[in-house]
């Protein structure tokens, strides 16, 4: 089905809640989505334009088929059953499952490990939790076995004893060697029997029953036994706030917040327990996301529907549209009541903004320079149609001010940073009338560029990978005209401004434009193209300007010529100084005749102001 079949079909649907699937040439799902108003949606994808990734799905589109439900509440929940059973390639996903972890134990093993777990399974095997994080847990697990040094390496028990020797950790105390066939398997259990009171909140039985063991071992002279108990029970009190942290359980209230950086987004979530920060859950997205409500709403709705706890409260960084059927599908899923709200004020919304903040974090921390770059001119590459990313883009700059010293201005930009020594400068030659014309000054500029080019001048070479020109579709075509002119053909794009003169998206010769709003990388990467080809071209006019305006002052001066000119201002600095100088200091640079008639023309009663030009 092309495109004008698809969005014939889309503009037919009925303006009611439900579920889209979209489906590739070969039948299989690639996307799934709900909304509360399936015409509006659907036909969404097939007008405009959209980010590099929306585009690549929309291309394979061959048909799709709707799912109508009673309410937006049906419509979530569907929307979740089919992409967990689907697992569709455009989707959104969360790789692992998340939420809040247990810690395994197998106590019908000879030789128990701890695991952690994102939830209970009916195998026989123990479950402590849910605790608050899992990096909390395992750190907590990590100290419990130091504590009661059970050992940590990647031997199974009963089967390597007695094969290798000890490893480090025995050496250094933090293991009671369970390698070795001297230590009995009684030991062992007796020590998992201690991490079990532990990881049951019985810190304190455990502590208080060690002690009578201790002193039980002193009153008998066994004071080697008493020290080793000792240490044990320092080692597990240094335990208890770790254990504290452990034993927190579900969180009272999670921030959940989704950022969305340049190469990379971020989904967060923050695990508050009586206003405490006591775990924290994220994951890194290497797609770019057109829609970060919609982002978050999906995520959220992933990372709890694996959960078997889930907060009383739930903070979101943004309001994604379906905050109420968010919360009465975990309600439903908790058996109890379940709020989801975006504060705006008090100790929640601090919440909210370290949530967001957190995720912003993670997002910087792991895109590198490079990666921004390269996710840049991957998306230019697929959004504007090019056979490979640009690594050379060069744009342009028209400054003037009324017909006088109209000039132009080329930058150049080589893998994401400028190229200062191949940046080029332009006066306007050809202006019919002596009238400005910033079309014609685009077509002399690049028909000029081109043709240094094509008559092998060096400091023209290469030709670059993209045009960008300072405009809109006129001068993009513009450019055309004078690429067809000189028979030399680059891609070519005007970039366009908004209301405050910022740059709001890139547009073809014909019109279209291309958004660039879901990609901040690119959003920024030709802002600051056009910003510096805008100064670079005004500082070329400015400089223009001034020099033509120092010229004609000197030259309805008799017997000062073009060397008497340079010679006066590398001398006197400036106009003012000049003007202020006296027939000997005149002569001082000129002969005598020239400094009288330069010291007539400023004190002459109409020229008797003289403004410094560097005012």
């Amino acid at each position: 089905m092309d495109i004008t079949a698809l969005r014939e079909k889309a503009n037919a649907l009925p303006m009611k809640p439900g579920v889209y699937i979209m489906r590739d040439k070969d039948n299989e799902v690639i996307y799934v989505g709900k909304s509360k108003l399936l015409k509006n949606r659907v036909s969404s994808y097939f007008h405009g334009t959209h980010n590099a990734k929306t585009e690549a799905m929309v291309a394979k589109v061959c048909d799709f088929s709707i799912i109508v439900a009673t309410s937006e509440m049906e419509a979530l929940l569907l929307e979740n059953s089919l992409i967990k059973f689907h697992k569709p390639h455009y989707n959104i996903l969360l790789k692992d499952d998340k939420g809040y972890p247990f810690v395994r134990l197998d106590l019908k093993s000879e030789y128990p490990r701890f695991s952690v777990t994102n939830r209970r399974e009916n195998d026989g095997a123990e479950y402590f939790g849910p605790f608050g994080s899992r990096g909390s847990t395992f750190a907590a697990i990590d100290a419990m076995r130091k504590a009661l040094k059970l050992p940590d390496c990647s031997r199974v028990f009963p089967r390597d004893i007695g094969k290798e020797r000890p490893c480090l950790n025995y050496h250094m105390g933090t293991c009671d060697g369970y390698c070795l066939p001297s230590v009995p398997q009684s030991q062992y259990r007796r020590e998992i029997d201690k991490a079990v009171m532990i990881l049951k909140g019985k810190t304190r039985d455990l502590v208080d029953s060690m002690e009578k063991d201790m002193f039980e071992a002193a009153e008998n002279l066994r004071f080697e036994e008493a020290a080793e108990l000792r240490d044990r029970i320092n080692a597990i009190r240094n335990l208890e706030e770790k254990q504290h942290v452990l034993m927190k359980g579900t969180s009272d209230t999670d921030a959940a917040g989704f950022y969305r950086g340049e190469a990379k987004s971020c989904f967060v979530v923050l695990h508050y327990v009586r206003g405490q920060l006591l775990g924290k859950d994220m994951e890194l997205l290497d797609e770019p996301v057109e829609d970060t409500a919609e982002a978050l709403s999906s995520l959220v709705r992933q990372y709890y529907m694996t959960s078997d706890e889930i907060p009383g409260e739930i903070v979101l960084t943004e309001d994604t549209g379906d905050m109420d059927e968010i919360a009465g599908y975990l309600t439903e899923k908790a058996g109890r009541s379940i709020t989801v709200l975006l504060p705006q004020r008090g100790v929640r919304r601090d919440y909210r903004e370290a949530a967001l903040r957190n995720a912003e974090e993670e997002v910087r921390r792991a895109t590198t320079k490079a990666e921004r770059i390269s996710k840049t001119s991957q998306w230019l590459m697929d959004s504007l149609g090019l056979d490979s990313p640009p690594s050379r883009i060069e744009s342009f700059d028209i400054s003037n001010t009324g017909a006088d010293d109209i000039v132009a201005g080329m930058v150049v930009f080589k893998d994401g940073k400028p190229l200062r020594n191949a940046y080029r400068k332009f006066k306007i030659k050809t202006l019919e009338n002596g009238t400005p014309d910033d079309y014609a000054s685009m077509r002399e500029v690049v028909e000029r560029r081109l043709q240094h080019y094509k008559d092998g001048d060096e400091k023209f070479s290469p030709l670059p990978d993209l045009f960008l020109i300072d405009g809109g579709a006129a001068h993009a075509q513009c450019a055309l005209d004078a690429q067809k002119k000189v028979g030399v053909f680059v891609p070519t794009f005007g970039m366009v401004k908004d209301d405050r003169h910022r740059t709001r998206a890139l547009i073809t010769a014909a019109g279209e434009e291309i958004s660039m709003e879901a990609f901040p990388a690119v959003f920024a990467f030709v802002g600051a193209i056009q910003e510096e080809v805008h100064r670079y071209a005004i500082t070329f006019h400015r400089l223009s300007h001034r020099k033509s305006v120092k010229k004609s002052k000197l030259d309805a001066i008799p017997n000062v010529g073009e060397k008497r000119k340079n010679d006066l201002y590398k001398y006197f600095g400036s106009m003012k100084a000049m003007s202020e100088a006296s027939v000997d200091e005149l002569m001082r640079v000129v002969p005598r005749n020239a400094a009288v008639e330069v010291y007539k023309y400023f004190h002459s009663e109409n020229n008797a102001k003289v403004e410094d030009e560097n005012s």
